[in-house]
């Protein structure tokens, strides 16, 4: 790790913290809620020896730019960034791996700009069509796994909530929601508590959802209106590989069923029935050795 490169890069009108290893063909790790790059502390390594790998701080994380107010974290901006970075670093196009939100963000920067990804990687981050399905659908395993979604509408309250006593509560969500208790040691830990320390770093992770998942404006979408709503979001014309930890607590594996409608390049799924949500940190030699096969 200490030879990985560590940087900040302007990106419009925010700054991106990231970590840079290796050479080749632009490869770019997307973490997710409430992750920062070291979430891809196994898969750097593995991808550097062919690759040119960068994992950014999102906006809002660790020590990346926290602009203010919830409206700062559409997915528009965030798709915008990462578009803004990968010319930033030279290059016209990258391979995209993105986790959790960063497989929101991948997902979407594939359909908004698909000439900047030259394959996509998703890995425990849904589709948004089937995700969005399934709150209208009121699909009762998938809206209870998705309660946290509804607590974070909330002003204020989850940030104090999760903040008490070290983020009692967030390292429950993360670290007690494992299967392979060996994943994260208690340096690991600490490490992900002094991201979450960061000013504002919490209250900008958490607009996220505030931005992107209002419940109630989703849940008004009247089913008429519904199918033209679905047309916004095109094919994927990208090959495509999607990994998923079938232990995943917060989202349910019917959501990977169909996904090939979605996209129009070469696709592949693959489950891990062990692990969950975290599967890249679980199960980091099975996710790293499927990558490079889906990469050659």
């Amino acid at each position: 790790m200490n030879t990985w490169k560590d940087g900040h890069i302007n990106v419009g009108d925010v700054k991106l913290h990231y970590v840079e290893n290796g050479t080749g063909e632009l490869v770019i790790l997307l973490h997710g809620f409430p992750d920062f790059w070291y979430s891809w502390r196994h898969q750097i390594p593995a991808l550097s020896e062919s690759f040119r790998v960068v994992a950014p701080d999102l906006r809002g994380y660790n020590t990346s730019s926290k602009p203010e107010g919830v409206d700062s974290y559409s997915t528009s901006l965030l798709v915008e960034d990462i578009s803004q970075l990968i010319t930033a670093l030279g290059e016209s196009k990258a391979i995209v791996v993105g986790h959790d939100w960063g497989g929101a963000v991948a997902w979407n920067l594939s359909m908004m700009e698909p000439e900047k990804v030259s394959k996509l990687v998703i890995i425990n981050c849904p589709h948004p069509v089937p995700l969005l399905e399934a709150f209208w659908s009121m699909r009762f395993q998938q809206l209870q796994k998705s309660w946290y979604v509804f607590f974070f509408q909330f002003p204020n309250i989850p940030e104090e909530i999760l903040s008490q006593n070290n983020y009692e509560a967030l390292q429950r969500m993360v670290f007690g929601s494992i299967s392979n208790k060996q994943a994260f040691t208690e340096e690991d830990m600490q490490l992900y508590v002094e991201a979450w320390s960061q000013p504002g770093a919490l209250e900008s992770s958490i607009n996220y959802y505030r931005a992107n998942w209002n419940i109630t404006q989703i849940l008004s979408i009247k089913k008429d209106h519904q199918a033209s709503f679905i047309k916004r979001f095109p094919k994927i014309k990208c090959p495509t590989l999607v990994i998923w930890g079938e232990k995943d607590v917060a989202l349910d594996k019917s959501l990977t069923f169909g996904l090939n409608e979605y996209i129009e390049g070469a696709f592949k799924l693959v489950y891990h029935p062990e692990y969950g949500h975290w599967v890249h940190i679980e199960a980091p030699g099975f996710v790293n050795n499927t990558i490079a096969s889906f990469l050659g």
